[in-house]
């Protein structure tokens, strides 16, 4: 189920002053990282925080949650110049991000499980083919989940594609401390449920 719209969530969208709308300016040459569903934006906030010489663009495409995401980031007291917001389907982005992007997350996307839907998920054929228009120089993805069979699906996907992998985790908060986590991270680690995650190149 959607989440309802917060009360504050116009406001904060039209206050926002580092949401991108026409065009991408950072004011420097740094490298640029996108994460496609950014949620509630603890995940991209964080590496704003710990990677101030890399610029971040988190995505989302349904306001209501992106609202949350902002507003977290305008309560800031330090403030982070290296991050911004597009409010969008990745779909539509294609001119935007033509060639700009150096590293695309894709952290907990919905599996679509159904077959019928396979089309949908992130890591799709259509989606590898989209994201070719993005990058610059080679093509880096970086994938979180915790859905088996999502990532199963997307290291075949990946693989057919011509990407390959420079690191495959099956239990990444044991293997990993510096880690960066999302929201949904925390819940499951809570849980005990093992997260998955891969590091592919092309």
């Amino acid at each position: 189920m959607r989440m309802r719209n917060p009360k504050y969530m116009n406001e904060v969208i039209e206050s926002c002053p580092f949401l991108i709308k026409d065009e991408i300016n950072f004011e420097n040459d740094y490298p640029i990282h996108i994460e496609i569903g950014m949620g509630k934006g603890n995940f991209i906030i964080n590496m704003a925080k710990k990677y101030p010489h890399i610029n971040f663009i988190g995505i989302e495409k349904y306001s209501s949650v992106a609202s949350i995401a902002i507003k977290k980031i305008m309560e800031l007291e330090e403030g982070l110049p290296n991050l911004k917001i597009i409010i969008s389907d990745i779909k539509n982005l294609e001119e935007l991000l033509k060639e700009k992007v150096e590293v695309i997350y894709l952290n907990f996307s919905d599996p679509w499980p159904k077959k019928k839907h396979a089309k949908r998920r992130l890591t799709s054929p259509d989606f590898l083919k989209l994201y070719d228009e993005f990058f610059k120089g080679e093509n880096k993805i970086f994938m979180k989940t915790d859905n088996d069979d999502l990532f199963a699906y997307s290291l075949d996907s990946l693989k057919e594609y011509g990407y390959e992998f420079k690191k495959i985790s099956y239990d990444l908060e044991n293997e990993d401390t510096q880690n960066v986590l999302t929201e949904y991270e925390e819940k499951f680690r809570n849980q005990g449920i093992k997260i998955k995650y891969f590091e592919a190149i092309k």
